[in-house]
């Protein structure tokens, strides 16, 4: 192709010395030329004749040099203007060499890269070498190693394979079944043989749900304690008054739960308040029988100011709090589904227990997946539904389908893990050691931060947290921003800036990640799990932060 381009080029510029002479010297009376020979000099003017014409036309008596000097520079314009020289000066390098010195670059840097991989593969080799079995602490550390050769080895197959890839093409799954891009599974939840029971409750039986310990969290703890509680007693449960409680309408969908069941097994409380027959004799909502689970610190769990806001709601209670048995929240006993039958078991029409939250009732019925009553969902308490798809749209805005949650607890729990042995609050470069670690594992690109933790904090975070050179991203929810609409559900129904709305958010885009790191000690982070536990999005690598480590500083107590 060069070859013929450039001797269309040489034609070109050999016979323009022909052409000028032409220009120059040759006049109509010259022997006329073949057809051929004109074709090749249509180009050309014949000067002589146009001289003449203008001549005789405007009288002019021009010698040929005066005709030269005025017309050839109109003659030059006129043959700039019609031809391409393009064709004619420009070299054309054909896609061969620079496919060719593309793949080359492309098969240098991978090769470099396997280079650094496989040296850092040797090195943890040895160190896994010198390490024996015996000085491994536990079964995990060995699998946390042996993970991490598994990624090396991965990444080095995917490096020295770049060069020969036409599109996105990775390392697909392995024989031993774990997913592509990582060395995590899906949690086999082990469905089969749940232990349940039915919720059919009475119409005319109601149960008051008191929970008052901590925050959201706690709250959502407590009320999925408080619906077994009133499965085996038989009751409908009463969901408690924004005015008293959390505003539960605006987290969870709570006719939702009633359609799972397929029957009314929980009403707000204005729709209790509009039922109670003795509302209409008395204006007032009566409480027959008040019965505390934990009789210490202080019965139920309730001060003076928590009755003095069921009296403003228009709530009577009737006799004295009492307890069935002697029950401590420092160290709650295990209890059985008959124990709690028979010790809270009454014939009143409306009664109240309080509070649940540390109650350690039939644990495995709680643990298992979808809860321990019978129902058609895969979970009864989730978030609503405009939640859910807020979720979902931040998802598909800013994470895609692999991400690591990370709930960084902070705010606060630096003293709170102190008062525990071993602390539970990492040093920010051992959290990133620990981060990453899990990061080999997963492959993801970006891990979602759930936090309260200050800016500070979380910019060292960011800054440590590199694997192979790259910095993998943190990302939280923006700010609002009109110009983004993956909020605008909550934006729409006024949803907007209400912060257990905005942690139910968090809990939700956590709870469907590919792999989960959670705050060891954090009630955020066990509702996280729950959500995971139940929607079956578990992996056999979600692990509280840096577990089985203790923090390698910890600070005096006061």
């Amino acid at each position: 192709m060069e070859k013929d381009s450039a001797s269309t080029s040489s034609s070109s510029l050999s016979s323009s010395p022909d052409e000028e002479s032409d220009l120059h010297f040759r006049s109509n009376d010259e022997t006329p030329r073949s057809s051929t020979d004109s074709a090749e000099q249509r180009p050309t003017f014949a000067v002589e004749s146009l001289r003449s014409r203008l001549r005789r036309s405007f009288k002019l008596n021009l010698t040929k040099k005066q005709s030269i000097v005025i017309f050839l520079p109109i003659v030059i314009i006129i043959v700039y203007l019609s031809t391409d020289f393009s064709n004619y000066f420009s070299v054309k390098v054909p896609d061969s060499v620079f496919r060719s010195n593309t793949f080359t670059g492309r098969a240098h840097e991978s090769d470099l890269q396997a280079l650094y991989l496989l040296r850092k593969q040797e090195i943890d080799l040895f160190s896994i070498w010198n390490h024996t079995l015996s000085n491994l602490s536990t079964i995990e550390e060995v699998k946390s190693a042996v993970f991490r050769q598994i990624s090396l080895n991965r990444q080095i197959q995917n490096a020295l394979l770049s060069p020969h890839k036409t599109g996105n093409v990775e390392i697909g799954e392995s024989s031993d079944g774990y997913l592509a891009g990582g060395s995590c599974r899906k949690v086999d939840q082990k469905l089969h043989g749940k232990k349940t029971i039915q919720w059919k409750p009475k119409s005319d039986k109601f149960l008051f749900a008191i929970c008052l310990s901590g925050q959201m969290s706690n709250h959502l703890i407590c009320l999925e304690k408080h619906m077994f509680f009133a499965a085996l007693l038989k009751r409908v449960l009463v969901i408690p008054s924004h005015r008293f409680d959390y505003h539960y309408s605006r987290i969870i969908d709570i006719d939702r739960i009633n359609t799972c069941l397929g029957r009314t097994v929980v009403v707000s409380f204005e729709e209790f308040w509009k039922k109670d027959k003795n509302r209409k004799k008395h204006h007032h909502v009566h409480i027959n029988r008040f019965i505390c689970y934990f009789s210490k610190p202080e019965p139920c769990y309730v001060d003076k100011e928590h009755i003095t806001k069921l009296k403003a709601l228009g709530i009577t209670i009737g006799g004295k709090l009492d307890t069935p048995w002697e029950e401590d929240i420092a160290s709650p006993s295990n209890k059985t589904a008959e124990e709690v039958e028979t010790n809270f078991r009454s014939d009143d029409d409306v009664i109240a227990i309080g509070d649940v939250f540390y109650a350690n009732v039939e644990r495995e019925w709680m643990m298992q997946p979808g809860g321990p009553i019978a129902h058609k969902c895969k979970t009864l308490i989730e978030p609503n539904r405009l939640i859910l798809l807020t979720a979902q749209r931040f998802i598909q805005t800013f994470l895609g389908k692999n991400y690591i949650a990370l709930h960084f607890r902070r705010h606060g729990f630096l003293k709170f893990c102190n008062a525990k042995n071993p602390s539970c609050f990492y040093p920010i470069p051992q959290a990133a050691n620990c981060i990453t670690r899990l990061i080999e594992k997963v492959e993801a690109p970006v891990i979602y931060l759930s936090t309260d933790a200050a800016e500070s904090e979380t910019g060292l975070l960011q800054s440590l947290l590199t694997l192979n050179g790259k910095s993998i991203l943190l990302v939280k929810r923006p700010a609002r921003d009109s110009a983004e609409k993956w909020d605008a559900l909550l934006y729409r129904h006024g949803l907007e800036g209400d912060s257990q709305v905005e942690a139910m958010l968090d809990k939700t885009i956590s709870a469907m990640s590919s792999v989960f790191i959670g705050a060891s000690g954090s009630t955020f982070t066990e509702d996280i799990l729950r959500l995971r536990k139940d929607w079956r999005t578990a992996s056999d690598c979600d692990e509280y932060l840096c577990a089985n480590e203790q923090p390698n500083f910890v600070a005096d107590h006061e």
